[in-house]
């Protein structure tokens, strides 16, 4: 709550002064310039190591956060945590049979990995192939009390592990830390434009890829009108995604909705039949819980 100098020269009443100028108030006579900074790293010290009324805390100065699908940034660590600390989030695959994932590191406070700094990368290898969506990967942040950040992510079925290290502050000056809070705020709106489109283009292409697959599997459930129906509202996705226009792309999503609903109750029953086939009555009926 108070000006504090620091260094023999500050000892000098011109200095004072003009340090009363700037800052409005008195600088503090009762700490020794000499000693000041060696006082206060034993005052942090005492209390990282016995406990103590004051402390100081270092933060992130910036979000910590990784790449996902259609180069999004999804923040794990906010900007101004406390340190040190650790935080997870789960994430999970994009594509049938995916059996690695790539992890991209990046610090910002924007939307998209292009417009944030990137710190490391590395590739989770050994994921089970599952379809889409099912394997589970833990993405843990943890930030030592000297800033540096180790980044683990963990197949939850395997357990196999990947990790990096790095030091987020390395080679950032404080006006370039300045300049990326300063171009988060003025760019703001734009950036969550371009994140909510691109997510829905991700949705998208996630929901053609679902399609795509399954036409591979049971297309002989469909006639040729019905195979042209959905195969031309795939083509309305994929041009509306090359539109950019957010509302297009959810509207060419819901018509390939509607153009599938028919073979997807038609996968389902397959589906019911196969399972059931075979079984007998009275194993049916003791299944469903029948008298």
């Amino acid at each position: 709550q108070g000006v504090v100098l620091v260094g023999g020269s500050t000892r000098m009443p011109l200095v004072r002064r003009k340090v009363t100028g700037i800052f409005g108030r008195e600088p503090l006579s009762d700490i020794n310039p000499d000693e000041v900074v060696a006082v206060g790293a034993a005052l942090q010290a005492e209390a990282l190591t016995a406990g103590s009324d004051t402390l100081l805390l270092d933060v992130t100065p910036l979000s910590l956060g990784i790449e996902t699908m259609g180069n999004i940034v999804e923040k794990v660590i906010p900007r101004n945590t406390p340190i040190p600390v650790a935080m997870a989030q789960e994430f999970t695959t994009y594509q049938d049979g995916q059996t690695a994932m790539s992890i991209h590191v990046v610090q910002g406070e924007r939307e998209m990995v292009d417009q944030c700094r990137s710190l490391a990368r590395f590739v989770l290898r050994g994921i089970p192939g599952m379809a889409a969506g099912a394997a589970r990967i833990r993405v843990t942040f943890t930030v030592d009390a000297d800033g540096l950040l180790t980044v683990t992510a963990t197949e939850a079925t395997t357990g196999v592990e990947q990790q990096v290290a790095v030091k987020p502050s390395y080679g950032l000056t404080d006006d370039e830390m300045a300049t990326m809070l300063r171009d988060s705020l003025v760019h703001a709106k734009d950036d969550m434009t371009s994140r909510l489109f691109a997510e829905t283009v991700v949705e998208a292409r996630r929901s053609v890829l679902a399609v795509q697959a399954a036409l591979k599997v049971d297309s002989d459930l469909l006639s040729d009108d019905e195979r042209k129906d959905i195969d031309g509202a795939i083509e309305r996705v994929d041009r509306t995604i090359a539109s950019d226009d957010r509302d297009a792309v959810t509207a060419a999503m819901e018509s390939l909705e509607a153009a599938t609903k028919v073979f997807a109750e038609r996968r389902m029953d397959r589906g019911i039949r196969s399972a059931l086939a075979g079984m007998a009555v009275e194993k049916l009926d003791d299944a469903l819980g029948g008298d």
